[in-house]
């Protein structure tokens, strides 16, 4: 899952301007490559690690589905903060 980034469209132009200037054009596809690779290796390794948890987990009898009750109740008070604050965002 990727953050978002509260980066506009010119802040986003500029800095692909900069990377040109430093870089040069040339290298800009190899280092996205680059960058594209060491990202991939990072969600496999992730997701590697939690598989092995989850394996853990479930070899020693361990519930793993206590986060999806978490996820639930986060996701309840979610729809009731918004039943609440509803009407007042639609008046402002």
């Amino acid at each position: 899952m990727l953050l978002p980034l509260f980066i506009s469209g010119t802040e986003i132009a500029f800095i692909i301007f900069i990377v040109i200037i430093v870089f040069g054009a040339d290298k800009v596809p190899e280092i996205a490559r680059g960058l594209g690779k060491g990202m991939r290796q990072l969600k496999d390794a992730t997701n590697d690690i939690k598989s092995e948890i989850t394996k853990s987990a479930e070899k020693n009898g361990i519930d793993i589905d206590v986060t999806k009750d978490i996820r639930k109740e986060i996701d309840k008070a979610k729809e009731d903060i918004n039943d609440i604050t509803g009407p007042v965002k639609r008046n402002l």
